[in-house]
Formats: structure tokens, sequence, C-alpha cells
């Protein structure tokens, strides 16, 4: 199977290296010369235009920062869909609207090709060595077809169900870890505020039922400072309102939801809409003029389990 992967950010350069890594032929597109470069040292062939991209390959992969510019990808003058022609295989691994993954599903229907959603969760870090879980939604047979790439970006496979249902999942799960995140800001200032030791505090909660995913890594980075977790506070921001969104269109009145999206938005004004996303704490710090420094913990996260071949739950 030939695979052609679009977009090799924070998340998508990992997937894509995993398919490189485990001898897929791989070709790439990126706007940004400097990694695709990276990946045509590696093997990967490079191509600069999506369209001649999808006509090469039979499995059209992306991983894109935004539904703009997913829609500029699928639909431009040379985009995705020009290419597209029987049999195909689309999937999108960008977080991004149910509604616009149904809307492109269709017009890859209509030219003869098959659509899927793939987004990913589990921490940028992970996905380096294939240690993350994917969501995929669309018909089964097409799941099935292209199973082994997915084992091969991935730790833990999920077929969600119909097409779009995968991409909903993602951002309850997104919604869950931002709201967490928010939490463990309010949660080390107190700490902070009542001289607990920092370290023993990290140890606590990892312990007990306030333990968290987000605790065991961002934690990790905000103790020591360089709040590096790989994922930028407009991501966030996109995924909040994605969750927003989707419940008003569902008539469920939120409650946590746009207080935790107000507070990203404050941060996001504060510190750029490229700051790391777990700065949001760094509010916190500020007004209240501490900061949560503890040595021994981590600039950057690098998942240490050995690599392994995924496997469908």
């Amino acid at each position: 199977m030939k695979i052609g992967f679009i977009g090799l950010g924070n998340v998508g350069g990992k997937l894509a290296g995993s398919l490189l890594r485990n001898k897929f032929d791989l070709t790439v597109k990126d706007l940004d010369s400097k990694l695709t470069k990276d990946f045509a040292d590696k093997g990967a062939g490079v191509i600069t235009s999506a369209k001649e991209l999808a006509e090469k390959v039979d499995l059209i992969i992306t991983c894109l920062p935004s539904p703009k510019i997913c829609a500029e990808v699928m639909e431009g003058e040379n985009g995705v869909i020009k290419g597209i022609s029987n049999n195909k295989i689309w999937l999108e691994m960008s977080t991004t609207d149910e509604s616009e993954v149904k809307r492109f599903g269709e017009l890859v229907k209509k030219k003869g090709g098959f659509p899927l959603d793939g987004p990913v969760s589990g921490g940028c870090h992970r996905a380096a060595t294939g240690n993350i879980a994917i969501f995929v939604g669309g018909e089964r047979k097409s799941f099935e077809k292209i199973l082994p790439a997915l084992t091969a970006m991935g730790r833990k496979i999920l077929h969600t169900g119909e097409l779009g249902s995968a991409s909903i999942l993602k951002v309850i799960t997104n919604y869950l870890a931002s709201t967490h995140l928010a939490a463990l800001g309010e949660a080390w200032a107190v700490a902070k505020k009542s001289n607990l030791d920092m370290n023993k505090t990290f140890k606590g909660i990892q312990v007990s039922s306030g333990n968290s995913f987000v605790h065991e890594t961002e934690s990790q980075v905000i103790l020591n400072g360089s709040y590096n977790i790989n994922f930028t506070m407009d991501l966030v921001e996109k995924d909040m309102t994605l969750f927003n969104d989707l419940s008003k269109k569902l008539n469920i009145p939120l409650e946590i939801s746009p207080l935790v999206l107000d507070i990203f938005k404050d941060a996001h004004k504060k510190y750029g809409s490229r700051s790391w996303s777990s700065m949001v704490v760094k509010r916190l710090e500020d007004n209240c003029k501490i900061n949560f420094r503890e040595k021994g913990y981590p600039d950057e996260l690098i998942d240490n389990e050995p690599e392994e071949k995924g496997y469908e739950i």
C-alpha cells in the first residue's frame, strides 16, 4: 500500500515518522521544506501538490491544525479531492469538526473513494514511538484495509462507528484533558500558597483519586518551568470551541466548558497563540506572584516505552 501524508507538524511528523520507520512506501507534503527534506533524507518521497499526492497513493492521510486549513488542502485548486479516484482511502487524522469530516467524506465518495476519520489521543511525545491511541470512524471494510498502517502509527486502535464518530470522541477527550489542566493550575496554586512540598504534592496527587494522565505528564513540565508539552494554546482554544459548538448544536446547556474556554482565551491573550498550552497555569503564578518550580523534573517529555505493534481494542 502506497501512503501519502499531508501535514508534518507536532503530531503529523511523528505519525508519518512511524510509517517510514516501519518500512511503508511513504510520500509526504508540507509547506515547510525543512520538514519534507528530513523525510526525503530518510527515504520518503516528496510532492508539493496535494492533488498529485492523492493521484499517486492508495491511502491519503491529512493531519492539519485547523478546519480552515483542512478545507484549503481538500478543496483547493490542486487539492486532495481533485486527485481522488476509485477505491482510494482518505484518512483525516486532524482534530476537526465532525460535520466538516462528513462533508469532505461525501466529496470523497462521489469520486469513488472511501473516507475515514482517525484522530489520535495520548500526548504528542507518545506519538513519536507509536504509543498512542487512534480513534477511527467510517466503513469497517476500509478500516480493516488500513489497519496495518494504523497499528504502525498507534498502540491502541478503536473503531468508533460511522464517519465523524471518531472526531466527536476526540473533542470530548480533549475537553476533559483541557479542563483538568485548568484545574491543575488552581491545585498547584493552593499547594504552593500552603507551603506544601511540591515534589511530595506531585506524588500525592499521582497516587490519589485526583490523578490523571494530564497530571502525570503536564505537571512535570510545569514544575520544571519549560511548560513544553508540544501542544499550543491556539490548538486548545480550537478544540474547546469545537466541543462547545457541538454541544450547542445538541442543545446541551454547558456550565463548565464555557468557563474553561474563557480561561484559555485569557492565557492566549497573555502569552500568545503559539505558547505551550500548559502555560495556562502561569496565569495563577503571575496573579499570585508565585512559581511552581521544583528540581528533578524534565524540560520536555520523552516516551521511554519500547515500540510495539498496535492492536485493535
